[in-house]
Protein backbone atom coordinates (compact mmCIF):
# COMPACT_ATOMS: atom_id res chain seq x y z
CA UNK A 1 0.00 0.00 0.00
CA UNK A 2 1.24 3.90 -0.48
CA UNK A 3 1.77 5.75 1.74
CA UNK A 4 0.91 9.43 1.69
CA UNK A 5 4.17 11.35 1.42
CA UNK A 6 6.62 8.75 0.95
CA UNK A 7 8.81 9.37 -1.91
CA UNK A 8 8.10 6.32 -4.72
CA UNK A 9 10.55 3.81 -5.26
CA UNK A 10 11.42 2.60 -9.15
CA UNK A 11 12.18 -0.18 -11.22
CA UNK A 12 13.79 -0.23 -14.46
CA UNK A 13 12.42 -2.60 -17.12
CA UNK A 14 15.36 -3.88 -19.70
CA UNK A 15 16.02 -1.49 -22.17
CA UNK A 16 15.74 1.52 -20.11
CA UNK A 17 18.76 3.75 -20.34
CA UNK A 18 20.45 3.83 -16.87
CA UNK A 19 20.51 7.69 -17.01
CA UNK A 20 16.89 7.29 -16.56
CA UNK A 21 17.83 5.67 -13.17
CA UNK A 22 20.52 7.83 -12.63
CA UNK A 23 18.02 11.19 -12.96
CA UNK A 24 15.98 9.12 -10.05
CA UNK A 25 18.90 8.99 -7.81
CA UNK A 26 19.61 12.65 -8.45
CA UNK A 27 15.94 13.33 -7.09
CA UNK A 28 16.40 11.30 -3.85
CA UNK A 29 14.43 8.63 -5.18
CA UNK A 30 15.62 4.69 -4.43
CA UNK A 31 16.12 2.89 -8.07
CA UNK A 32 16.61 -1.07 -8.83
CA UNK A 33 17.93 -1.68 -12.11
CA UNK A 34 16.62 -4.15 -13.98
CA UNK A 35 20.16 -6.20 -13.56
CA UNK A 36 20.16 -6.03 -10.15
CA UNK A 37 16.27 -8.20 -9.62
CA UNK A 38 15.77 -9.54 -12.74
CA UNK A 39 16.98 -12.51 -15.22
CA UNK A 40 18.20 -11.93 -18.43
CA UNK A 41 14.84 -12.04 -20.73
CA UNK A 42 12.58 -11.87 -18.01
CA UNK A 43 8.84 -12.45 -19.50
CA UNK A 44 7.05 -8.93 -19.15
CA UNK A 45 4.55 -10.55 -16.50
CA UNK A 46 7.36 -11.59 -14.18
CA UNK A 47 8.73 -7.45 -14.54
CA UNK A 48 5.78 -6.75 -13.64
CA UNK A 49 5.04 -8.99 -10.77
CA UNK A 50 8.61 -8.13 -9.10
CA UNK A 51 7.35 -4.55 -9.32
CA UNK A 52 4.60 -5.06 -7.10
CA UNK A 53 6.81 -7.38 -4.93
CA UNK A 54 8.77 -4.13 -4.46
CA UNK A 55 6.33 -1.81 -4.56
CA UNK A 56 8.33 0.15 -7.07
CA UNK A 57 6.89 1.97 -10.48
CA UNK A 58 8.13 -0.04 -13.11
CA UNK A 59 9.21 2.44 -15.97
CA UNK A 60 9.39 0.97 -19.22
CA UNK A 61 10.18 1.78 -22.47
CA UNK A 62 8.98 -1.03 -24.66
CA UNK A 63 5.60 -0.70 -26.70
CA UNK A 64 5.02 -4.49 -25.11
CA UNK A 65 5.19 -3.44 -21.61
CA UNK A 66 2.27 -0.45 -21.81
CA UNK A 67 -0.30 -3.23 -23.07
CA UNK A 68 0.65 -4.84 -20.19
CA UNK A 69 -1.21 -3.40 -17.64
CA UNK A 70 -4.26 -3.18 -19.85
CA UNK A 71 -4.18 -6.71 -20.24
CA UNK A 72 -3.51 -7.95 -16.60
CA UNK A 73 -5.19 -4.46 -15.02
CA UNK A 74 -8.05 -5.20 -12.94
CA UNK A 75 -10.38 -8.18 -14.45
CA UNK A 76 -14.03 -7.20 -14.83
CA UNK A 77 -15.21 -10.67 -12.84
CA UNK A 78 -12.29 -10.14 -10.27
CA UNK A 79 -10.40 -13.22 -10.67
CA UNK A 80 -7.26 -11.86 -11.70
CA UNK A 81 -6.10 -8.70 -10.46
CA UNK A 82 -2.37 -9.47 -9.96
CA UNK A 83 -1.69 -5.98 -11.29
CA UNK A 84 -4.32 -4.01 -9.81
CA UNK A 85 -1.86 -1.91 -8.31
CA UNK A 86 0.63 -2.05 -10.40
CA UNK A 87 2.26 1.49 -11.28
CA UNK A 88 4.18 2.34 -14.63
CA UNK A 89 5.63 5.39 -16.34
CA UNK A 90 6.15 4.41 -19.59
CA UNK A 91 8.39 6.05 -22.27
CA UNK A 92 6.93 6.78 -26.10
CA UNK A 93 10.77 8.61 -26.82
CA UNK A 94 13.79 7.64 -28.16
CA UNK A 95 15.97 6.41 -25.55
CA UNK A 96 18.58 8.81 -25.82
CA UNK A 97 16.21 11.46 -24.45
CA UNK A 98 14.67 9.79 -21.64
CA UNK A 99 16.62 10.66 -18.89
CA UNK A 100 15.88 14.46 -19.99
CA UNK A 101 12.01 13.89 -20.73
CA UNK A 102 12.09 12.25 -17.36
CA UNK A 103 13.87 15.47 -15.29
CA UNK A 104 11.67 17.94 -17.23
CA UNK A 105 8.41 15.81 -16.06
CA UNK A 106 9.96 15.09 -12.39
CA UNK A 107 7.47 17.44 -10.56
CA UNK A 108 4.72 16.23 -12.97
CA UNK A 109 5.32 12.73 -11.33
CA UNK A 110 6.02 12.76 -8.18
CA UNK A 111 2.01 15.08 -7.84
CA UNK A 112 0.43 11.70 -9.99
CA UNK A 113 2.72 10.15 -7.08
CA UNK A 114 0.72 12.19 -4.34
CA UNK A 115 -2.17 12.25 -6.08
CA UNK A 116 -2.07 8.07 -6.42
CA UNK A 117 -1.34 7.82 -2.57
CA UNK A 118 -4.24 9.59 -1.84
CA UNK A 119 -6.91 6.72 -3.07
CA UNK A 120 -6.53 2.97 -1.94
CA UNK A 121 -6.75 1.16 -4.88
CA UNK A 122 -5.04 3.85 -7.18
CA UNK A 123 -2.23 3.40 -9.28
CA UNK A 124 -0.16 5.96 -10.82
CA UNK A 125 0.23 5.30 -14.59
CA UNK A 126 2.11 7.91 -16.66
CA UNK A 127 3.67 8.48 -20.22
CA UNK A 128 6.37 10.48 -21.29
CA UNK A 129 6.63 11.05 -24.80
CA UNK A 130 8.79 13.29 -27.03
CA UNK A 131 6.57 16.70 -26.65
CA UNK A 132 4.23 15.32 -24.32
CA UNK A 133 3.07 13.74 -20.90
CA UNK A 134 -0.14 12.37 -20.34
CA UNK A 135 -1.82 10.53 -17.02
CA UNK A 136 -4.27 7.93 -16.83
CA UNK A 137 -6.22 8.33 -13.56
Amino acid sequence: MKEVGKKPVFLLDAGVPVMVGDTLRGAGHEVYYYADVLFEGASDTIVAANAVRLQAVLIAIDKDMKAMPRRYGVSRNGTDDRFANLSLIHFHCPEPLAAKRLEFAMSFVENEWSVACQKKARRMWIEIGKSDLRTHR
